[in-house]
């Protein structure tokens, strides 16, 4: 069964730091390509970053681009994301998912979705 589960969310001030984790099992994520996704109260889901293995390639939202790291560590089969400089407008539940990595991130090219994890930034 593939799952993913996150971890390492919380409450952190404008202009500090978090890193995300996103644990993989049923599948190893060098076979896979990782996306990360979050979703504030009362908006859509918005693409945040994901990692193509087999290309070697990585892409971001126009919003975290030069603040956000996506990578992958295949001995401990899990994801990660940097989060640098962050700002109130990044809280928000931060989920990763697998499926088809793109310039385009798009949500309905992933699945297998995790529960989820909450950033918090305050101002």
């Amino acid at each position: 069964e593939v799952q993913l589960v996150e971890s390492g969310g919380g409450m952190v001030q404008a202009g500090g730091s978090l890193r995300l984790s996103c644990a993989a099992s049923g599948f190893t994520i060098d076979d896979y390509n990782i996306g990360w996704f979050r979703q504030a109260p009362g908006m859509e889901r918005e693409a945040v970053s994901c990692i193509s293995h087999s290309e070697g390639s990585t892409y971001y939202g126009d919003s975290v681009k030069g603040r956000f790291t996506i990578s992958g560590d295949n001995a401990k089969n899990t994801a990660y994301l940097q989060m640098n400089s962050l700002q109130p407008e990044d809280t928000a539940v931060y989920y990763c998912a697998w499926g088809y990595c793109s310039e385009h991130i798009l949500a309905s090219d992933f699945g297998s979705w995790g529960p989820g994890t909450q950033v918090t930034v305050s101002s």
